[in-house]
Parts: C-alpha cells; structure tokens; sequence
C-alpha cells in the first residue's frame, strides 16, 4: 500500500533526501534556513542537486504558464492574418527610432550593470547589427505562411479516410542568458499557433521588459491578439527557471545557456515530463586536409573566428603530410582575425603540432573536448593528424558532435568524412554558416543536435515552424463500416 503524501513544510541540516533510487543527497544549513512553509524543493535525480523554488518564483512561473495556456485556446480563433499582424507590428516598434528609445536606455543600462559585475557583455548589448537581426527576423515570421493546420498525410480506404495533420503544440517555456535577439527569435512560435513564456537570465531583465512593454504588448493589442501569448517571468532568480521547467503543462522546454545550467535545466524538465530542447555546448572543428588550397584555408579560418559564439572555430586539426606548410596559414589567418579585434590570440596545442606551434600552451588530446569562452581573444586548440580519418576519430570522441568542417580533400575522402564524422552540421569551409537565419531564413530558436536536444531529428535547426504535434481526423463516407 502506498504511503500517504503530505507537504513538505521545513527542512533540517544534514537530512537526508534519497535520489537517483540508490543515493543520498544531504540538506545544507543554508538551505535549511532559507527553506520555509509553501517553498518546493526539486531533487534532481542524475545529480542529486537540491533546487529551492521559493513559494514566490513558484507562484510566478505557474501564473506566467497558465495565462499562456489560456491565450494558446484564444489563439485558435484568431487568424494568421492576425498573426502576420503582430510580427509585423513588433517588428515596426524595434525598427522605429523614437518607440526604440527607452528599450536602447534599458539595455544601455544592463550592460554597465553587467561591465560593473565583471560579467560578459559581448552578447547582451543590443547593437545596431542585433537590432537589424532582430527586426529581419520578425519579418521573415510576418511574410512567412501559416502553418497551423497542414495536412501532412492522407490514407484513403474508398468507405472512408483517414489523414494526419499539422497542429499546435501549447505553451512553449523558454530559459535564456541574456541576448536579447533571442527573445524576439523565440515569438516565432506565435507562427504555428503556440504561446510562450520567457525566462531571461538577470542581466538582460532590463531590456527584456523594456522589449515587452514598448513592443511586444502594443504588437499583441494591436493585432487582437490574447496578451497572454507572449509572457516574460521577471525575476532574476534562477529558481524561477527550475519551477518553469518543472510545470507539466508546458508542451515543450527551451534552454540555451552555459553548459552545466542548460543540463541542469534539462534534468528539471525531463524528470517532470516536460519534453525538452537543450542548446548549452558549443565548439567547431576544422580539419584541413593535405591539398588544401591556402587561400580557401586563410578565408575559412579567418571568417570562423570573428567571435565567439557556438559556432565559432574551436579545435582545427591539420594533416601531417603538408602541415609544414597549412599550419602556417592556419596561424596566419587567426592572427589575423585576432588583429581585426585589435586583440591577442591564445593557442593551444597537443603534442603532435608543439613543433609547429612553440608558443601555445601544451594541452592532452581529451583537453580538445574544452571549448574555450573567450571574450575578446580569439582561443582555438590546434592537433596535427596522420590523416582526415584520424581527425574524424578525434572529433567522435572529443567534441560536442557539433559542427565539423573538412578543407580539401578529394570526393572520395569527402564522401568518407560525411559517412563516419557524428556531426549534424558539416561543411567544406568557414564554420560560422550553422545559423538557422543566416542558412535558412527562419529565425532560430536554438540548434536542436547535442546535449539530449534530439527532440526534432538526428540534427537541426529549430524554429518556430518546428514547434508543432499531429493530429489525427477519420472521415467516414459510409457509415455502415464495421470493423
């Protein structure tokens, strides 16, 4: 007989709360004291972390879900001409210099709230190239079709028919550091009739309530759409994040981050049942191959570290027949890309390129699975291979299965490096292409391939078109069928 459940109400020093079915994880003092009647407490059952959602962040999370969950039923009887509306509406308010104003003071002040903390600000300021992003991107969502109700296949057995059809999915719950060109990407779901609801990391809170208050809300009144379509949780706390992604009734969760909170994250939703895209690893690799043309090497190395970012050049692998003479372009060309930031470039190097690379810092072949977070200079790890097949090992075993980039190289051993390379992004050049609006035209949600982010497919894109469920509908013509 099941025991009888009650609340939890406080919490003792050292308790001991089982996880994982054959572990313990042991209550801090800390978290003793903080931990009052009507908090939560999530076990994270690979780690056995201890989260401690306050009765707050909890409150505001499941109020954020469930308007969003009321607007998803409104949105079904507004049309996609309304939609189209709203984009185009939002897209007006960013474009607009005076309705721009006080979003560009609030992120002005972000990031010197950031600089003052030490924090990284390369990607929370909101330039005049994201703002330009940002405003393309809603666009494209404004011209783009509905696709709320496409048939996507059809079986007819003559007395009757059955086909399956493309359907929104529900509230979408997305947690984020702070880029705010994110949060404009993510309203793409508004595209095939789903809802969402944001959690920004604490130093992009400021612009993102500006964003809501001076676009996103007059976009959604003016294009009759329910408010609560687009919902921002604003708290600063991580913990409304975890009690974000531990709501069952979101249909589907988004984390893009930094890797350990993005996996954390993940563990919180997948435990409570709450399918789950994770965006948190980055990390690109080239291999340059023997008859490499040195121009086409310079131009991809070059072009593939103009900054930092996940798809930003990571580890290049140079093979040895000829790396006398590639690797010194390779090291060319990121000095150059160094120079371009009038910045300082950083090398690292396993024993097999020391003797073509003295002055990088010596690291193991496992060190080729770090990537390097580097702010203004350019970091990337260097091996020299015996040859491509060597290099595709190296990337199986070492790199988040990424992207990977062959240089040279003739059909045979291209075709090779396809077949064997476990890399949902392959390319012949610079790396920074793996970009769902740069490649596709569809603003990205994330690059739904590595850190259990496998929901959609083997690899991809996702966007807000992907973000969709089937249904089902039978029409019966003869209504004496009898099965």
């Amino acid at each position: 007989m099941a025991a009888a459940s009650r609340p939890l109400r406080s919490l003792s020093a050292g308790q001991l709360v089982p996880f994982g079915g054959d572990r313990v994880a042991e209550v801090s003092p800390e978290l003793a004291t903080a931990f009052v009647e009507g908090d939560r407490l999530v076990v994270v059952h690979e780690t056995g972390d201890l989260l401690h959602i306050p009765r707050a962040e909890h409150e505001r999370a499941a109020d954020a879900v469930r308007d969003a969950l009321d607007a998803f039923a409104a949105l079904a009887s507004c049309t996609d001409e309304q939609i189209s509306t709203f984009f185009d509406l939002f897209a007006a308010a960013l474009a607009d210099d005076v309705a721009f104003t006080p979003v560009a003071a609030a992120n002005a002040a972000d990031v010197a709230r950031a600089a003052s903390r030490g924090r990284s600000t390369t990607r929370l300021e909101l330039s005049d190239q994201m703002r330009a992003g940002m405003v393309d991107g809603l666009r494209v969502w404004r011209d783009a079709q509905g696709a709320r109700d496409t048939v996507l296949s059809e079986h007819d057995h003559g007395t009757w028919a059955v086909e399956t059809r493309r359907a929104p999915l529900g509230a979408v719950a997305f947690v984020f550091e702070g880029r705010p060109n994110v949060f404009a990407d993510a309203t793409g779901v508004l595209r095939t009739g789903n809802t969402v609801v944001f959690r920004i990391g604490s130093d992009a809170l400021g612009t993102a309530t500006a964003i809501m208050e001076h676009a996103v809300r007059p976009a959604l009144r003016g294009a009759g759409l329910p408010e609560g379509a687009v919902r921002l949780v604003e708290s600063e706390a991580h913990a409304a994040g975890w009690a974000l992604f531990a709501d069952a009734r979101v249909g589907l969760a988004v984390a893009r981050g930094s890797g350990r909170a993005v996996a954390q994250l993940g563990a919180v939703a997948r435990q409570h049942g709450v399918p789950v895209s994770l965006h948190g690893t980055g990390g690109a690799w080239m291999i340059v191959d023997t008859d490499a043309q040195l121009d086409v090497v310079h131009d991809a190395v070059l072009h593939s570290l103009d900054r930092k970012v996940c798809n930003t050049l990571n580890v290049c692998c140079v093979v040895a027949d000829g790396a006398a003479i590639t690797m010194p372009v390779v090291l060319a060309a990121a000095a150059d890309a160094a120079a371009r930031r009038n910045a300082r470039l950083v090398l690292h190097a396993t024993a097999s390129a020391t003797a073509l690379v003295p002055d990088a810092a010596l690291i193991d072949e496992a060190d080729l699975g770090t990537e390097w977070e580097w702010e203004d200079d350019p970091e990337l790890s260097l091996v020299v291979v015996p040859s491509v097949d060597a290099a595709v090992d190296l990337f199986n075993r070492f790199s988040p299965r990424f992207a990977a980039s062959l240089v040279g190289g003739d059909e045979p051993t291209w075709q090779r490096f396809y077949d064997t390379v476990d890399a949902p992004f392959v390319g012949n050049g610079f790396t920074r292409w793996v970009d769902g609006q740069f490649a596709f035209r569809q603003p990205e949600l994330g690059l739904s391939n590595w850190q259990s982010g496998r929901l959609f497919a083997r690899g991809g894109v996702l966007s807000g078109d992907s973000v969709f469920t089937v249904r089902t509908v039978a029409t019966v013509r003869d209504h004496g069928l009898h099965r």
